[in-house]
Formats: C-alpha cells, structure tokens, sequence
C-alpha cells in the first residue's frame, strides 16, 4: 500500500531537495573555458616583452662600452694631434742642424664650395659640378687629392671656390740646400695648412647629413653614424673627422655672402683657390 503525502509535506520535499541540488552546485568548481587565440596572444605578448627587455638590457650593455671607446679614442685622436703640433718644429730644428729647410708636406684633402649657378654654364661643366655633388649653390664636399681630379677642378674654377687640406700626419721631408729657393718657395705656399681642424670639425657637426635607407638624415646622434658605418670601424663623429681629415682608406667623397663670384679671387673676387682666407667664407657661411 503506497502511502500518500499531504500537500504539506510534499512543499516541504520540494524545499529540501532544491536546497540539496543548490549546494551540490555552489560546491563544484566553475571551469571556465579560453580560447586557444587568447592563449597564444598572451604567450606572444610574453615573448615579445622578455625579447624587449633583453634587446634592452643589451643596449644598455653596448652604450656604456660605447662611450669607454669613444673616450679612448678621443684621448688618443687628441695626444696624435699634439705631437703632430710639435712634430714641425722639431723638424724643423734638425734641418736648421744640418743645414737645410725643413717644407710642409703636399695635401691629400681638398674642400671645394660652389657659389655660382647654372646661368651661361657649359653643358661639360655642368655634367663635372654634378659629377663632384655641387648641385646647389653653397654645397660643399671633400675630395681627395689627384692629378685627375685636379685637371677636373681646374674646368670648374669660375664655378667654385676650394682650398687644400692638409691632413694631420703625413710623411715629413728635408730639402737641402741644393734645391733652388723658388721651388722651396712654391711647396711653402701651396702645400701648407690652409683651413684648421676646428673649422672641419664645425662643418661636420652644424652642416653634415648622411644617407640612411635612402633618405637624408642630419648627423645628430653617434647611433646614426655607427647604423651606417660601423661595420668600417666609425662609430662616432670624432672618428668621422679623423678618417676625413687623414684621408683614411674607407674615406668617400660625401655630399654668408660673397662680393663678386664670377671673377677669380686674386683679383679681389671670390671663384678659385683663397687659400688660408677660406676659414672667413665658411665661418660666415656657417
């Protein structure tokens, strides 16, 4: 005989089995499922950042050894440079001892400026100011020195004004006495120090740009000089400087108001060779 529930009792087995299926519930653990595309982003954004901080740290590492370096070689760039200054003179004291002259060695640097246009100009002359990277008026580049391109230069004359730079260590020669006095004379004026090392180093840093990517880019930062030309060993501008001023063996020809520019400067102009008055020009220019 199945006995039969009151209504009371039958809300009160409802209520207890409710109740019972309510803490089965809240005592499981809730898995939640992620998709495996969240799951690979975090783990790339893990990667990513670990490879961050370790480019970082490298970085870091590079520069502080960077700057040991360029120290270094700035000290021994600078001490060169003070015993090339003395250097002269004690060659010249020894000449004097035995009876000769001592004569500055010949320039292996040239700095050439444009300062006409392309009014009148002959089609050859334009072709060589192109040929030299003189496209603008006041562009300025240096070149070494050969007897080619100085029969190039001579073409361009009217065009340009240039003088020669003497680098900071070159083979020193004796001339006795049995050389005549003209030609002695001559070497002292046309291969002597015309333009000095603060005036190059001034136009590298306030005039000086360089092509990274194929674009032209002012040489602002020491990173920008080490991207392009680490791999030769030029890792700042001081190193720039010298392997232009010593005409060093990766050294490539890289890319204020003037009276009378069609005339030559020996008649109180400004086109050809000034000399030791080049350093007024670029001042004013800089």
């Amino acid at each position: 005989m199945v006995a039969r529930l009151t209504p009371d009792q039958k809300v009160a087995c409802s209520i207890h089995v409710g109740f019972k299926i309510l803490i089965q519930s809240v005592g499981e653990e809730v898995k939640t499922v992620i998709p495996d595309s969240k799951l690979k982003k975090n783990e790339r954004n893990e990667k990513w950042e670990l490879a961050k901080k370790q480019e970082f740290e490298a970085a870091k590492r590079k520069n502080v050894e960077n700057r040991k370096l360029i120290y270094s070689r700035t000290m021994q760039y600078a001490k060169e440079s003070e015993g090339q200054e003395k250097e002269p003179i004690q060659l010249k004291r020894e000449a004097k001892l035995k009876g000769g002259f001592y004569v500055n060695p010949e320039s292996k640097l040239l700095f050439i400026i444009r300062i006409r246009g392309i009014n009148a100009k002959h089609p050859s002359t334009r072709k060589i100011l192109q040929l030299l990277r003189l496209r603008q008026i006041f562009n300025g580049v240096f070149l070494k020195v050969n007897k080619a391109k100085m029969n190039v230069l001579h073409l361009v004359e009217p065009y340009v004004t240039y003088w020669y730079l003497l680098p900071f260590w070159l083979p020193r020669f004796f001339f006795h006495q049995f050389y005549i006095v003209a030609m002695a004379y001559f070497f002292l004026m046309y291969a002597s120090r015309y333009p000095n090392p603060k005036i190059v180093r001034e136009l590298i840093f306030k005039r000086s740009y360089g092509k990274l990517n194929k674009q032209r880019v002012a040489l602002t930062d020491d990173a920008i000089i080490e991207q392009a030309l680490g791999k030769f060993g030029i890792i700042c501008v001081e190193d720039l400087i010298h392997e232009i001023m010593t005409v060093g063996p990766h050294f490539k020809a890289p890319l204020g108001g003037l009276k009378k520019k069609r005339s030559h400067y020996v008649e109180g102009r400004d086109a050809g060779n000034r000399e030791n008055y080049i350093n007024e020009v670029v001042r004013r220019m800089n």
